[in-house]
C-alpha cells in the first residue's frame, strides 16, 4: 500500500521541512513528500529538477535517496498556510495522490520520533488526531463546543460524537476511505470565513476564546471531529511532546522555532531548551544538509549549555 507524507512552508520554515523529512526517513518512511510552498526554494534544494509528469505547474522533485522524494509544489492562494491544509491534502487525493492509501500532513515544525509503519498503523485505526496541552479543558457540555453545535446544524450537519479534548491541528493523518472528514474540515474553514468572520489571510488568534473562530482553522477541525461520520484515533498531549512521555512526535509551537531560538539567550531568562528544541537539533544530521557540521556543533554546544543554566534559572 502506498502512503505520502505533504507539508506546506514559507521563508525560513524550510528548515523544518528539511529536519521534518529526515526524522521521517530515519524512521523508516518510504515514498514520496509533497511540499506546498511560496516564495523562493532554499540553497539546500538546489538539486531538485522539474517534474512535469506530476501535473503541477512549476513543480520540482528533489531525489533524496533511493527511497524517498520531495516535491516541491508552488502554491498561489492569499490564505495563511495553517488555513489552507484542508485544501492541500485534497488536490493531493484529488490528483497526484489519487493512488494513496493514505496520507498525512506534519506542519512544518514537527519532528518525528515513531516509526513510519505505527503511523500507518494509526490511520487504519481512523483520522489520526493530538491533543493539545489543554487537552481536556472542552468537554461535551462546554459553552463554546455547545455553540459549535450550532455551527454544525448551520452547515446542515449533525453532531456525531461527544468530544471532550481539543485538538491541535498540526498534525492529522487520513486513509483514503475517511477522506470524508478532510472535506468537512475544509467545510468548517468556508463556512468560518461566510458566517463567523474567520479572515483566511491571518494566522493570529482573535482576540477573545468567544469567538467561534477563535483559532481559525484549528477550531474549524475540532468542529469537524465533532460531525464528521469517520472513526477517529487520538491521543493526547504526549503525542507532540506537549508533555513527557510520548514517543510519536515533537511538535516545536509558540515562541522562537528551535532553528531561530537563541538558546543561551533563552535560559539566562529562565527557559529551558524544550523537548521538541533537542529533537530538531538531534535530527539535523541526515540526507538533507540545511546547516554545517561546524553550525550544528555550535548548537549542540548551546543547547548543552542552556541546559546546564536552566537548572539554575527557571522562570517563574
Amino acid at each position: 500500500m502506498k502512503f505520502a507524507v505533504c507539508t506546506l512552508f514559507e521563508k525560513h520554515y524550510h528548515f523544518g521541512v528539511a529536519v521534518l523529512v529526515n526524522s521521517l526517513i530515519k524512521k523508516g518512511f518510504k515514498g514520496d513528500v509533497y511540499v506546498g510552498y511560496r516564495g523562493d526554494l532554499p540553497q539546500w534544494t538546489e538539486m531538485a529538477v522539474s517534474n512535469t509528469s506530476l501535473n503541477w505547474t512549476g513543480a520540482s522533485t528533489l531525489e533524496v535517496n533511493g527511497d524517498v522524494n520531495i516535491h516541491f509544489l508552488p502554491v498561489e492562494i492569499d490564505y495563511q498556510f495553517t488555513n489552507y491544509k484542508p485544501y492541500f491534502m485534497l488536490e493531493l487525493f484529488a490528483g497526484i495522490c489519487s493512488d494513496c492509501e493514505g496520507v498525512a500532513y506534519f506542519d512544518p515544525d514537527i519532528v518525528v520520533k515513531a516509526t513510519w509503519k505505527f503511523f500507518e498503523t494509526w490511520m487504519a485505526h481512523g483520522v489520526a488526531l493530538v491533543h493539545e496541552i489543554i487537552s481536556n479543558d472542552m468537554p461535551p457540555n462546554h459553552p463554546i463546543r455547545k455553540e459549535w453545535e450550532k455551527v454544525i446544524q448551520k452547515s446542515g450537519r449533525t453532531t456525531t460524537r461527544n468530544m471532550y479534548s481539543y485538538i491541535n491541528a498540526g498534525f492529522f493523518a487520513v486513509s483514503k476511505k475517511h477522506i470524508e472528514f478532510v472535506q468537512i474540515y475544509k467545510e468548517m474553514i468556508e463556512l468560518g470565513r461566510s458566517h463567523f468572520n474567520l479572515e483566511p489571510t491571518n494566522f493570529q488568534f482573535t482576540a477573545s476564546r468567544e469567538d467561534l473562530f477563535f483559532a481559525k482553522d484549528q477550531d474549524a477541525l475540532n468542529i469537524a471531529a465533532m460531525c464528521s461520520e469517520s472513526p477517529l484515533s487520538e491521543m493526547g498531549p504526549e503525542g507532540m511532546d506537549f508533555i513527557h512521555g510520548g514517543f510519536t512526535m515533537s511538535h516545536a509551537v509558540g515562541g522562537a522555532k528551535p532553528w531561530k531560538k537563541n538558546f543561551i539567550s533563552s535560559a539566562l531568562s529562565g527557559i529551558a531548551p524544550t523537548l521538541a528544541d533537542k529533537n530538531f537539533w538531534a535530527n539535523v544530521y541526515g540526507p538533507i544538509k540545511p546547516y554545517s557540521n561546524g553550525q550544528i556543533k555550535i548548537k549542540k554546544i548551546a543547547i548543552a549549555t542552556s541546559s546546564l543554566i536552566s537548572r539554575f534559572y527557571v522562570k517563574n
